[in-house]
């Protein structure tokens, strides 16, 4: 029965992982409008809330193409893989009732982050196109050097909190947030957010004015769908994880989900404001910038850890140097008073 339950758990969060990604779209859509002085989609129902359903019913009964000199399996399989490793991500999250028991969650995720270079590099290489094959070596690279600092700032939380697990974040900030004590922190884990969806202003995978559309350029019908899908739905879970690691909430009230719904929304206004880096500015902030900073943030945990352990361990010796000499005092006194009845 708990097996059925986890199964049927499992389901509908992927199902609300998909509606919550649809109405995303919209929000962005809506938030670029109002940003550009126009009104986003507004003719379909009411105030344009079914768009985004009609825009996946357009993709995926449009004519499915391929390139002829394309490799025909990779080529199809990337976009199902990308979608697949942007919802298993989301098994990490502690709920009532799941199929998983993780207590390392963080490590799940990394995990999960990681395979999702593959994708776009072999979805780039695949189409055999000039364009999509740059764009996806820039993802790789981009990727890749903006994952090392991220580890470097999970594993100072892990040093912090003592553990894998994400569910632990709620319990070390029922007094205060980490965002209020971490704030620069929390600013460098947002941009390499950024960065590892590839948002705005590091879109260098799919840079429109240089590479045309960058790794997708070949997709059409639903392997483009897919492709969007799985973006949009790591934007949604690096926003959960930002709530979760910096803006401590109990998952399972109203506020969690305005958090997660501000954040997201962060996300849509840098991309309505900001422009795109030069390729070269992004490496040297992920290797120049960010990593010394993550690492120096590392080691000042590590030792604030050490700190607090010798201190506790100066406190504990102190008390059995304490209670030893109250026992060696008390049994002075009591030598002397037996040798002075004997006496």
């Amino acid at each position: 029965m708990e097996f059925i339950l986890s199964i049927i758990g499992s389901l509908v969060l992927v199902i609300c992982v998909l509606v919550s990604v649809a109405f995303l779209t919209l929000l962005e859509r809506k938030v670029l409008g109002y940003i550009q002085i126009r009104k986003g989609p507004n003719k379909v129902g009411l105030m344009g809330i079914p768009q985004p359903f009609c825009d996946a019913i357009k993709l995926f009964t449009k004519e499915q193409t391929y390139p002829l000199l394309s490799n025909y399996i990779s080529y199809y399989f990337s976009p199902i893989f990308s979608l697949f490793l942007s919802l298993v991500a989301w098994l990490c999250i502690p709920l009532f009732v799941k199929l998983f028991s993780f207590n390392l969650g963080l490590l799940f995720f990394l995990c999960c982050t990681s395979l999702g270079v593959y994708t776009v590099m072999v979805a780039g290489w695949s189409s055999n196109s000039n364009y999509a094959l740059l764009g996806g070596l820039r993802a790789v690279a981009q990727t890749v050097s903006y994952e090392v600092s991220m580890a470097l700032i999970l594993l100072s939380f892990v040093f912090l909190i003592g553990s894998y697990n994400i569910l632990d974040f709620f319990y070390y900030q029922k007094t205060i947030w980490f965002l209020v004590i971490l704030f620069p922190i929390s600013l460098v884990w947002f941009c390499i957010c950024l960065a590892e969806t590839n948002r705005t202003p590091f879109d260098f995978a799919e840079g429109e004015s240089e590479l045309v559309s960058g790794f997708n350029v070949e997709y059409s019908s639903g392997g483009f769908a897919l492709i969007f899908m799985a973006e949009y739905a790591s934007i949604l879970f690096m926003s959960m994880l930002f709530c979760v690691i910096f803006l401590g909430c109990d998952m399972f009230s109203f506020m969690f989900y305005v958090k997660l719904t501000f954040i997201s929304f962060v996300f849509i206004w840098a991309r309505g404001t900001l422009p795109r880096f030069r390729y070269d500015k992004l490496m040297y902030l992920a290797w120049k910038s960010f990593l010394p900073f993550s690492l120096n943030f590392l080691l000042f945990i590590i030792g604030l850890k050490l700190l607090l352990i010798y201190y506790m361990w100066l406190m504990m010796f102190s008390k059995v140097n304490s209670k030893i000499y109250f026992y060696l005092m008390f049994s002075k006194h009591m030598l002397v008073q037996a040798h002075w009845l004997i006496n």
